[in-house]
């Protein structure tokens, strides 16, 4: 018997990683034993104080029940210590946060809060491919804004006010941005929500990469007035290598999150509170820590930028983020081209960038969640390639 798929899933594909995951099973499968360099999965452990922390209060009884839709008082806390520490943004963290499992979490939440068929939203191009899918899951109407690499990855809020704007009522950002590294500044998010307040359009910044190769962690919020006109999500996934544990939150006016928690509280029913208290552990990591996770990811940029002189891609050593963002050769048609011939050729797995839209064809991306072993063996798998058809080193 077949069921008719809800017209909602009209364009909403399956995942690129999700298909592509299979063929390098089967590639595996055959004994091809694929170095996977796409994925941004965080290799390295968690601090072991919220490891033991949560094997601690896991093993207590009255811990393992149903929990606040909201977050536990601990975590909603350490999520603003945290924040007024390294962001130097003071939030209420009773009615100006709100823990998510996972901030991706928060991308379905915001959309399906606000958004309802006929709204517009505006999307980054290249951009996180679930801003673009939960909006059409929304039944809203996505509006693209490029990002070029001359402007700094940044939008052209000049020329986007040339649009019409009367439909749009969310924009996403993401900064520091992925695919591309690049990072804002303050002057550029002021601007930001200068143009917010004149459009009247919600700005959902994800921010969950502010910490990795980033001596100037930015929070939007920093900008006087933004939360009234902003949202931020914020993820321990990358900055605490805690993605298997989801554990996110966002931040901003009190009366958008209750707008969103309307929602939340019919989708989960909170969070396990272990997670959340090893979570809040693991916000109190001093600055000792980071500076040691980045030490190990510099290392590993290093190995990348190398691999990618062989295969003769340009690219900028002031990116940061756990990936590296290059262009590819003028000989090759686009970045699919040359992930699959480093596939099938050496058994090499990177990120094709048109994944992200259209403006990352030219692309391709690397991710850092590697030993740096693999690293070095990926470099000696490519080395010989590059002097075969399409590769120009």
């Amino acid at each position: 018997m077949f069921i008719s798929p809800a017209k909602r899933l009209g364009e909403v594909k399956e995942y690129y990683f999700s298909i592509k995951l299979r063929e390098i099973a089967e590639m595996n499968a055959r004994g091809k034993e694929v170095i996977n360099l796409g994925i941004g999965s965080p290799d390295l452990p968690p601090s072991q104080v919220a490891i033991d922390e949560l094997t601690q209060q896991s093993k207590h009884r009255s811990n393992h029940a149903y929990q606040s839709y909201k977050g536990i008082p601990e975590l909603r806390q350490a999520f603003a210590s945290w924040y007024q520490e390294w962001f130097n943004v003071s939030l209420d963290p009773d009615s100006e946060i709100l823990p998510l499992i996972g901030s991706k979490e928060g991308i379905m939440h915001i959309s399906m809060s606000f958004l309802e068929a006929g709204d517009e939203v505006l999307v980054p191009n290249p951009g996180y491919p679930a801003y673009r899918a939960v909006t059409l899951l929304t039944g809203a109407n996505i509006i693209e804004y490029d990002l070029e690499a001359d402007l700094g990855w940044l939008p052209d809020l000049k020329q986007l006010e040339k649009k019409d704007l009367s439909k749009v009522k969310i924009m996403w950002t993401n900064y520091p941005n992925m695919p591309t590294g690049a990072k804002a500044n303050i002057s550029f998010f002021e601007k930001l929500i200068q143009f917010a307040n004149r459009h009247q359009i919600l700005i959902c910044n994800d921010n969950p990469y502010a910490f990795i190769l980033n001596d100037t962690p930015l929070s939007l919020l920093a900008v006087p007035g933004a939360r009234e006109v902003a949202i931020e999500l914020n993820s321990m996934s990358k900055s605490h290598n805690m993605a298997g544990w989801r554990v996110g939150m966002m931040a901003g006016a009190s009366e958008h999150l209750q707008t969103i928690l309307r929602f939340k509280s019919n989708m989960d029913s909170g969070m396990y509170r272990p997670i959340q208290l090893a979570a809040a552990k693991a916000l109190q990591n001093p600055p000792e820590w980071y500076k040691n996770l980045n030490s190990v990811y510099k290392e590993r940029r290093n190995k990348v930028f190398e691999m990618l002189d062989l295969l003769d891609c340009q690219y900028t050593k002031e990116q940061v983020g756990m990936f590296v963002w290059a262009k590819i050769p003028g000989n090759y048609t686009s970045g699919f081209q040359l992930s699959d011939e480093v596939l099938h050729n050496s058994n090499v797995f990177i990120t094709p960038g048109g994944i992200f839209g259209p403006a990352g064809e030219q692309y391709i991306r690397i991710s850092l969640c590697s030993d740096g072993q693999l690293f070095d063996e990926a470099i000696r798998r490519i080395a010989p390639l590059t002097g075969r058809r399409g590769f120009v080193g």
